[in-house]
Protein backbone atom coordinates (compact mmCIF):
# COMPACT_ATOMS: atom_id res chain seq x y z
CA UNK A 1 0.00 0.00 0.00
CA UNK A 2 2.88 2.35 0.71
CA UNK A 3 4.03 2.02 -2.90
CA UNK A 4 0.66 3.12 -4.25
CA UNK A 5 0.42 6.05 -1.84
CA UNK A 6 3.83 7.31 -2.91
CA UNK A 7 2.93 6.76 -6.55
CA UNK A 8 -0.33 8.67 -6.11
CA UNK A 9 1.49 11.53 -4.39
CA UNK A 10 3.93 11.88 -7.29
CA UNK A 11 1.07 11.77 -9.79
CA UNK A 12 -0.82 14.50 -7.94
CA UNK A 13 2.32 16.64 -7.73
CA UNK A 14 2.97 16.29 -11.46
CA UNK A 15 -0.64 17.10 -12.33
CA UNK A 16 -0.57 20.25 -10.20
CA UNK A 17 2.73 21.32 -11.74
CA UNK A 18 1.32 20.75 -15.20
CA UNK A 19 -1.78 22.76 -14.30
CA UNK A 20 0.40 25.70 -13.28
CA UNK A 21 2.27 25.52 -16.59
CA UNK A 22 -0.72 26.61 -18.65
CA UNK A 23 1.19 27.12 -21.89
CA UNK A 24 2.52 23.55 -21.91
CA UNK A 25 -0.90 22.20 -20.95
CA UNK A 26 -2.53 24.14 -23.78
CA UNK A 27 0.06 22.98 -26.31
CA UNK A 28 -0.80 19.35 -25.55
CA UNK A 29 -4.28 19.97 -26.96
CA UNK A 30 -3.73 22.80 -29.42
CA UNK A 31 -1.01 21.09 -31.48
CA UNK A 32 -3.01 17.88 -32.25
CA UNK A 33 -6.11 19.91 -33.09
CA UNK A 34 -4.12 22.25 -35.32
CA UNK A 35 -2.51 19.32 -37.13
CA UNK A 36 -5.89 17.69 -37.65
CA UNK A 37 -7.38 20.89 -39.11
CA UNK A 38 -4.39 21.66 -41.32
CA UNK A 39 -3.99 18.18 -42.76
CA UNK A 40 -7.72 17.57 -43.00
CA UNK A 41 -8.89 20.84 -44.52
CA UNK A 42 -5.96 22.95 -45.69
CA UNK A 43 -3.79 20.42 -47.53
CA UNK A 44 -4.84 19.72 -51.09
CA UNK A 45 -2.56 18.00 -53.60
CA UNK A 46 -5.03 18.46 -56.46
CA UNK A 47 -5.46 22.26 -56.66
CA UNK A 48 -8.31 23.71 -58.71
CA UNK A 49 -9.05 27.20 -59.96
CA UNK A 50 -5.43 28.07 -60.77
CA UNK A 51 -5.05 31.57 -62.28
CA UNK A 52 -4.54 31.54 -66.03
CA UNK A 53 -4.25 34.10 -68.81
CA UNK A 54 -5.72 33.83 -72.31
CA UNK A 55 -3.73 35.23 -75.22
CA UNK A 56 -6.27 34.90 -78.03
CA UNK A 57 -5.39 35.83 -81.61
CA UNK A 58 -8.57 34.18 -82.88
CA UNK A 59 -12.06 35.00 -81.58
CA UNK A 60 -14.14 32.54 -83.56
CA UNK A 61 -16.87 30.37 -81.99
CA UNK A 62 -14.51 27.37 -82.05
CA UNK A 63 -11.83 29.31 -80.15
CA UNK A 64 -14.33 30.41 -77.53
CA UNK A 65 -15.57 26.83 -77.23
CA UNK A 66 -12.03 25.57 -76.66
CA UNK A 67 -11.43 28.17 -73.95
CA UNK A 68 -14.73 27.29 -72.31
CA UNK A 69 -13.95 23.58 -72.48
CA UNK A 70 -10.55 24.08 -70.82
CA UNK A 71 -12.15 26.25 -68.14
CA UNK A 72 -14.80 23.64 -67.40
CA UNK A 73 -12.13 21.22 -66.20
CA UNK A 74 -12.09 23.26 -62.99
CA UNK A 75 -8.32 23.57 -62.97
CA UNK A 76 -8.17 26.97 -64.66
CA UNK A 77 -9.53 30.34 -63.59
CA UNK A 78 -9.07 32.91 -66.36
CA UNK A 79 -8.04 36.14 -64.67
CA UNK A 80 -6.23 38.05 -67.42
CA UNK A 81 -6.34 38.63 -71.19
CA UNK A 82 -2.97 40.04 -72.25
CA UNK A 83 -2.69 41.54 -75.70
CA UNK A 84 0.90 40.64 -76.46
CA UNK A 85 3.34 37.84 -75.72
CA UNK A 86 5.43 40.24 -73.65
CA UNK A 87 2.50 41.03 -71.36
CA UNK A 88 1.70 37.34 -70.99
CA UNK A 89 5.33 36.52 -70.21
CA UNK A 90 5.46 39.25 -67.56
CA UNK A 91 2.34 37.87 -65.86
CA UNK A 92 3.86 34.41 -65.78
CA UNK A 93 7.22 35.57 -64.47
CA UNK A 94 5.70 37.68 -61.70
CA UNK A 95 3.65 34.69 -60.60
CA UNK A 96 0.32 36.46 -61.12
CA UNK A 97 -0.83 33.58 -63.31
CA UNK A 98 0.12 29.91 -63.33
CA UNK A 99 -0.70 29.35 -67.02
CA UNK A 100 -0.81 31.24 -70.30
CA UNK A 101 -2.98 29.68 -73.00
CA UNK A 102 -2.33 30.99 -76.51
CA UNK A 103 -5.01 30.55 -79.17
CA UNK A 104 -3.41 30.93 -82.63
CA UNK A 105 -4.67 33.24 -85.36
CA UNK A 106 -7.08 31.77 -87.92
CA UNK A 107 -7.67 28.65 -85.85
CA UNK A 108 -11.07 27.87 -87.37
CA UNK A 109 -9.82 28.44 -90.92
CA UNK A 110 -6.96 26.00 -90.40
CA UNK A 111 -9.30 23.36 -89.01
CA UNK A 112 -11.69 23.78 -91.96
CA UNK A 113 -8.78 23.37 -94.39
CA UNK A 114 -7.70 20.18 -92.64
CA UNK A 115 -4.55 21.78 -91.29
CA UNK A 116 -3.26 21.46 -87.73
CA UNK A 117 -3.79 24.40 -85.39
CA UNK A 118 -1.42 24.49 -82.40
CA UNK A 119 -2.74 25.69 -79.04
CA UNK A 120 0.15 26.60 -76.74
CA UNK A 121 -0.19 26.06 -72.98
CA UNK A 122 2.67 27.63 -71.02
CA UNK A 123 2.93 26.77 -67.34
CA UNK A 124 4.97 28.08 -64.45
CA UNK A 125 6.68 24.79 -63.58
CA UNK A 126 8.63 26.00 -60.57
CA UNK A 127 6.21 23.82 -58.61
CA UNK A 128 5.66 20.72 -60.80
CA UNK A 129 3.15 19.14 -58.42
CA UNK A 130 0.80 22.12 -58.75
CA UNK A 131 0.51 22.11 -62.53
CA UNK A 132 0.65 18.37 -63.29
CA UNK A 133 -3.09 17.59 -62.85
CA UNK A 134 -4.11 20.68 -64.81
CA UNK A 135 -1.85 19.90 -67.75
CA UNK A 136 -3.14 16.33 -67.83
CA UNK A 137 -6.70 17.62 -68.14
CA UNK A 138 -6.06 19.94 -71.12
CA UNK A 139 -5.88 17.31 -73.86
CA UNK A 140 -9.07 15.64 -72.69
CA UNK A 141 -10.92 18.97 -72.61
CA UNK A 142 -9.78 19.86 -76.13
CA UNK A 143 -10.80 16.43 -77.49
CA UNK A 144 -14.26 16.68 -75.92
CA UNK A 145 -14.74 20.18 -77.28
CA UNK A 146 -13.79 19.14 -80.81
CA UNK A 147 -16.13 16.15 -80.63
CA UNK A 148 -18.95 18.49 -79.68
CA UNK A 149 -18.22 21.38 -82.04
CA UNK A 150 -17.03 19.66 -85.22
CA UNK A 151 -20.22 18.52 -86.97
CA UNK A 152 -21.25 17.82 -90.51
CA UNK A 153 -18.43 17.84 -93.02
CA UNK A 154 -15.96 18.65 -90.24
CA UNK A 155 -16.82 15.55 -88.25
CA UNK A 156 -13.90 13.68 -89.82
CA UNK A 157 -11.56 15.71 -87.59
CA UNK A 158 -13.19 14.51 -84.36
CA UNK A 159 -11.38 11.21 -84.03
CA UNK A 160 -7.84 12.40 -84.57
CA UNK A 161 -5.54 14.87 -82.94
CA UNK A 162 -4.75 16.53 -86.27
CA UNK A 163 -7.31 19.32 -85.94
CA UNK A 164 -5.87 20.97 -82.81
CA UNK A 165 -2.47 20.11 -81.40
CA UNK A 166 -1.99 21.02 -77.73
CA UNK A 167 1.62 21.93 -77.04
CA UNK A 168 2.66 22.04 -73.40
CA UNK A 169 5.58 24.26 -72.43
CA UNK A 170 6.84 24.01 -68.85
CA UNK A 171 8.61 27.27 -68.10
CA UNK A 172 11.52 27.66 -65.64
CA UNK A 173 11.66 23.91 -64.99
CA UNK A 174 11.10 22.14 -68.31
CA UNK A 175 11.91 18.68 -67.01
CA UNK A 176 9.68 19.03 -63.95
CA UNK A 177 12.53 18.25 -61.53
CA UNK A 178 11.14 18.30 -58.01
CA UNK A 179 14.37 19.27 -56.27
CA UNK A 180 14.43 22.57 -58.20
CA UNK A 181 11.31 23.46 -56.25
CA UNK A 182 12.13 21.80 -52.91
CA UNK A 183 15.71 22.97 -52.34
CA UNK A 184 15.07 26.75 -52.63
CA UNK A 185 11.98 26.42 -50.47
CA UNK A 186 13.91 24.36 -47.94
CA UNK A 187 16.20 27.34 -47.40
CA UNK A 188 13.26 29.29 -46.01
CA UNK A 189 12.21 26.45 -43.70
CA UNK A 190 15.75 25.90 -42.38
CA UNK A 191 16.18 29.59 -41.59
CA UNK A 192 12.77 29.76 -39.94
CA UNK A 193 13.44 26.76 -37.74
CA UNK A 194 16.92 27.72 -36.59
CA UNK A 195 16.63 31.49 -36.35
CA UNK A 196 13.32 31.55 -34.47
CA UNK A 197 14.33 28.83 -32.03
CA UNK A 198 17.79 30.27 -31.31
CA UNK A 199 16.55 33.71 -30.37
CA UNK A 200 13.46 32.34 -28.62
CA UNK A 201 15.89 30.96 -26.07
CA UNK A 202 17.85 34.20 -25.78
CA UNK A 203 15.98 35.95 -22.94
CA UNK A 204 14.59 32.85 -21.23
CA UNK A 205 18.14 31.51 -20.94
CA UNK A 206 19.11 34.65 -19.02
CA UNK A 207 16.30 34.08 -16.51
CA UNK A 208 17.09 30.40 -15.97
CA UNK A 209 20.81 31.01 -15.54
CA UNK A 210 20.25 33.90 -13.16
CA UNK A 211 22.10 36.41 -15.34
CA UNK A 212 19.08 38.52 -16.21
CA UNK A 213 19.65 40.84 -13.26
CA UNK A 214 23.11 41.71 -14.57
CA UNK A 215 21.67 42.38 -18.02
CA UNK A 216 18.98 44.68 -16.62
CA UNK A 217 21.58 46.57 -14.63
CA UNK A 218 23.44 47.51 -17.78
CA UNK A 219 22.71 51.00 -19.24
CA UNK A 220 21.11 49.62 -22.43
CA UNK A 221 17.70 50.15 -23.96
CA UNK A 222 15.33 47.32 -25.00
CA UNK A 223 16.01 47.97 -28.69
CA UNK A 224 19.73 47.73 -28.06
CA UNK A 225 19.28 44.47 -26.16
CA UNK A 226 17.29 43.00 -29.03
CA UNK A 227 19.82 44.14 -31.63
CA UNK A 228 22.70 42.79 -29.60
CA UNK A 229 20.97 39.47 -29.03
CA UNK A 230 20.13 38.83 -32.68
CA UNK A 231 23.28 40.22 -34.33
CA UNK A 232 25.45 37.09 -33.79
CA UNK A 233 22.74 34.88 -35.21
CA UNK A 234 22.67 36.90 -38.43
CA UNK A 235 26.20 35.66 -39.04
CA UNK A 236 25.11 32.09 -38.28
CA UNK A 237 22.16 32.44 -40.64
CA UNK A 238 24.45 33.75 -43.37
CA UNK A 239 26.69 30.71 -42.97
CA UNK A 240 23.67 28.43 -43.25
CA UNK A 241 22.62 30.13 -46.47
CA UNK A 242 26.10 29.66 -47.96
CA UNK A 243 26.08 25.97 -47.06
CA UNK A 244 22.63 25.44 -48.60
CA UNK A 245 23.53 27.31 -51.79
CA UNK A 246 26.77 25.37 -52.26
CA UNK A 247 24.93 22.09 -51.70
CA UNK A 248 22.12 23.17 -54.03
CA UNK A 249 24.59 23.81 -56.81
CA UNK A 250 27.05 20.95 -56.32
CA UNK A 251 24.78 18.16 -55.10
CA UNK A 252 21.44 19.01 -56.72
CA UNK A 253 22.47 21.17 -59.70
CA UNK A 254 19.79 23.76 -58.91
CA UNK A 255 20.12 26.76 -61.27
CA UNK A 256 20.64 30.33 -60.09
CA UNK A 257 19.29 32.67 -62.76
CA UNK A 258 18.81 35.93 -60.85
CA UNK A 259 20.81 38.64 -59.14
CA UNK A 260 23.06 37.57 -56.23
CA UNK A 261 22.72 41.04 -54.72
CA UNK A 262 18.92 40.88 -54.72
CA UNK A 263 19.06 37.38 -53.25
CA UNK A 264 21.47 38.45 -50.50
CA UNK A 265 19.49 41.52 -49.45
CA UNK A 266 16.21 39.59 -49.39
CA UNK A 267 17.76 36.77 -47.38
CA UNK A 268 19.26 39.14 -44.80
CA UNK A 269 15.86 40.78 -44.38
CA UNK A 270 14.18 37.41 -43.92
CA UNK A 271 16.78 36.29 -41.37
CA UNK A 272 16.25 39.47 -39.36
CA UNK A 273 12.47 39.05 -39.38
CA UNK A 274 12.74 35.52 -38.00
CA UNK A 275 15.21 36.58 -35.35
CA UNK A 276 12.85 39.35 -34.25
CA UNK A 277 10.00 36.83 -34.05
CA UNK A 278 12.14 34.53 -31.91
CA UNK A 279 13.04 37.41 -29.62
CA UNK A 280 9.34 38.21 -29.24
CA UNK A 281 8.68 34.61 -28.21
CA UNK A 282 11.44 34.87 -25.62
CA UNK A 283 9.71 37.85 -24.01
CA UNK A 284 6.49 35.83 -23.65
CA UNK A 285 7.85 32.44 -22.56
CA UNK A 286 8.72 31.89 -18.90
CA UNK A 287 11.32 29.19 -19.52
CA UNK A 288 13.25 27.55 -22.33
CA UNK A 289 10.78 24.69 -22.66
CA UNK A 290 7.95 27.10 -23.40
CA UNK A 291 10.18 28.96 -25.87
CA UNK A 292 10.86 25.72 -27.74
CA UNK A 293 7.16 24.84 -27.74
CA UNK A 294 6.22 28.22 -29.18
CA UNK A 295 8.91 27.88 -31.84
CA UNK A 296 7.62 24.45 -32.84
CA UNK A 297 4.06 25.74 -33.00
CA UNK A 298 5.24 28.53 -35.33
CA UNK A 299 7.27 26.13 -37.48
CA UNK A 300 4.37 23.77 -38.22
CA UNK A 301 2.30 26.22 -40.32
CA UNK A 302 5.53 27.51 -41.87
CA UNK A 303 6.03 24.04 -43.36
CA UNK A 304 2.42 23.34 -44.29
CA UNK A 305 0.91 26.70 -45.32
CA UNK A 306 3.71 28.51 -47.17
CA UNK A 307 3.71 26.55 -50.41
CA UNK A 308 6.86 24.66 -49.45
CA UNK A 309 5.42 21.17 -49.11
CA UNK A 310 1.96 21.58 -50.66
CA UNK A 311 0.51 23.78 -53.43
CA UNK A 312 -0.34 27.18 -51.94
CA UNK A 313 -3.12 27.92 -54.42
CA UNK A 314 -4.77 24.61 -53.63
CA UNK A 315 -5.52 25.66 -50.07
CA UNK A 316 -8.84 27.17 -48.96
CA UNK A 317 -9.05 30.92 -48.51
CA UNK A 318 -8.65 30.90 -44.72
CA UNK A 319 -5.49 28.78 -44.98
CA UNK A 320 -4.04 31.10 -47.62
CA UNK A 321 -4.76 34.06 -45.35
CA UNK A 322 -2.74 32.43 -42.57
CA UNK A 323 0.00 31.62 -45.03
CA UNK A 324 0.20 35.23 -46.20
CA UNK A 325 0.87 36.26 -42.58
CA UNK A 326 3.96 34.03 -42.42
CA UNK A 327 7.36 35.46 -43.49
CA UNK A 328 8.42 32.15 -45.04
CA UNK A 329 5.62 32.37 -47.63
CA UNK A 330 6.97 35.58 -49.08
CA UNK A 331 10.62 34.54 -48.84
CA UNK A 332 9.96 31.25 -50.65
CA UNK A 333 8.35 33.20 -53.47
CA UNK A 334 11.35 35.51 -53.62
CA UNK A 335 13.99 32.80 -53.54
CA UNK A 336 12.23 30.63 -56.12
CA UNK A 337 11.65 33.66 -58.32
CA UNK A 338 15.28 34.79 -58.14
CA UNK A 339 16.88 31.36 -58.46
CA UNK A 340 14.59 29.76 -61.04
CA UNK A 341 13.03 32.67 -62.94
CA UNK A 342 15.71 35.34 -62.74
CA UNK A 343 13.22 37.73 -61.13
CA UNK A 344 14.08 41.42 -61.04
CA UNK A 345 13.74 43.74 -58.00
CA UNK A 346 10.52 45.18 -59.43
CA UNK A 347 8.98 41.71 -59.74
CA UNK A 348 9.59 40.81 -56.09
CA UNK A 349 9.18 44.30 -54.64
CA UNK A 350 5.77 43.44 -53.19
CA UNK A 351 7.11 40.45 -51.27
CA UNK A 352 10.09 42.45 -49.98
CA UNK A 353 7.75 45.22 -48.81
CA UNK A 354 5.69 42.70 -46.84
CA UNK A 355 8.82 41.33 -45.13
CA UNK A 356 9.96 44.87 -44.27
CA UNK A 357 6.54 45.65 -42.77
CA UNK A 358 6.67 42.44 -40.74
CA UNK A 359 10.09 43.38 -39.39
CA UNK A 360 8.88 46.78 -38.19
CA UNK A 361 5.73 45.27 -36.66
CA UNK A 362 7.48 42.41 -34.86
CA UNK A 363 10.39 44.55 -33.66
CA UNK A 364 7.95 47.07 -32.20
CA UNK A 365 6.04 44.31 -30.42
CA UNK A 366 9.25 42.74 -29.08
CA UNK A 367 10.58 46.02 -27.68
CA UNK A 368 7.23 46.88 -26.09
CA UNK A 369 7.03 43.47 -24.37
CA UNK A 370 10.61 43.45 -23.10
CA UNK A 371 10.57 43.65 -19.31
CA UNK A 372 13.06 45.96 -17.65
CA UNK A 373 12.48 44.40 -14.22
CA UNK A 374 12.57 40.85 -12.89
CA UNK A 375 8.91 41.01 -11.77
Amino acid sequence: MGFFRRLWAIMVKEARQLRRDRLTFAMMFVIPIAQLILFGFAINTDPKGLPAAILAYDHSPLSRALISGIGQTGYFAFVAEPRTEAEADALLQRGEVQFVITIPDRLTRRVVRGETAAVLVEADATDPATIAPALSAVNGAVSQTLARELNGVLSRHQAGASAVDVRLHRRYNPEGITRYNIVPGLLGIILTMTMVMMTALAVTREYERGTMENLLAMPVRPLEVMAGKIAPYIIIGTMQVIVVLVAARILFDVPFEGSPVLFTLSTMLFITVNLAIGFTFSTVARNQLQAVQMSFFFLMPAILLTGFAFPFRGMPGWAQAIGEALPATHFIRIVRGVMLKGATPAQVAGEIAVLAFMLVLVATLAVSRYRVTLD
